[in-house]
């Protein structure tokens, strides 16, 4: 059964009830209600079923979070901003061209090329996580900022050159709100064994999709069916003709294909797919 844009999004604020909302109260008021940290330990769960909202239902972005969900937008590119529950914002391949409105809390970034790192990160990010080792060598990170967990599992790259450039890039794992998300990177490679054992459980996987200067297609698709998530979400399909060919394969593979009305999402273990699908969301969630 397909996955409805919507049905991934929580309780509905109608617009005209938001603008008349104060936000400083409102996160007052939820600041008031005691709620320990929600840390997913990346093991397999039973599918949990979705809820599809009621017609004429409107979803609109919310202004504060329950202990069980995180907001996603699409920034573009490879560049997604993450929200705890908390507050935590997170950045995802921070880079000089495509950035979030306002500097994140935590901004990780990859050794890929400009448009995956920033040379002049904004001074007011609290921890700037590198996913590769200026000095050489590896880099691991396990960092915990209150309610949520992020941890790294460094992968090879390849060059314009054409040469490997060992532990060139991350996969950052995020543990919150009782999920596991993962940001691929600039994936070039298969995962091994070993890449998937500490990759454990993962809930939601961010893809590069473009078959060009990250995984060719069929490598791709190997790598979604050994992780098995319950939910895909494309990036780095800026190449024409990219994101049909991708839903195109996953179509063949058996995924859902659910199309996004925004650049927002809200997401929960209480609302996750129970058939793996594809969530295409369109840059613009500044």
């Amino acid at each position: 059964m397909a996955l409805e844009a919507s049905a991934i999004m929580t309780t509905p604020i109608r617009l005209s009830q938001l603008a008349l909302t104060a936000r400083g109260l409102v996160c007052f008021l939820f600041a008031l209600v005691p709620a320990q940290p929600a840390f997913a330990v990346c093991q397999f769960v039973a599918n949990a079923p979705y809820f599809a909202p009621q017609p004429g239902e409107m979803r609109v972005w919310k202004v504060a979070l329950q202990p069980d969900e995180v907001q996603i937008r699409y920034i573009g590119h490879s560049t997604f901003e993450l929200e705890t529950p908390k507050g935590v914002r997170i950045a995802t391949d921070y880079n000089d061209s495509v950035r979030p409105f306002l500097p994140p809390t935590v901004a990780t970034m990859n050794g890929a090329h400009s448009t995956h790192y920033s040379v002049n990160p904004d001074p007011n990010i609290e921890h700037l996580l590198y996913g590769w080792n200026p000095q050489g060598g590896p880099i691991d990170h396990d960092l915990t900022v209150d309610d949520v967990r992020i941890r790294n599992i460094q992968t090879n790259i390849r060059g314009w050159d054409g040469e490997t450039r060992r532990l060139g890039n991350s996969i950052f794992v995020f543990e919150v709100a009782d999920l596991c998300i993962a940001h691929l990177g600039h994936l070039h490679h298969r995962l091994t064994a070993e890449d998937l054992q500490r990759l454990g459980q993962i809930d939601i996987i961010f893809a590069a999709i473009d078959n060009s200067s990250t995984l060719r297609l069929d490598s791709l698709m190997d790598v979604i069916k050994s992780i098995g998530p319950a939910m895909i979400i494309p990036m780095h399909f800026h190449f024409a003709g990219a994101l049909s060919a991708f839903t195109e394969r996953a179509e063949e593979a058996g995924y859902d294909i659910t199309r996004a009305p925004t650049s927002s999402v809200v997401v929960s273990r209480a609302n996750l797919p129970t058939k793996t699908t594809v969530y295409i969301m369109m840059p613009g969630g500044a």
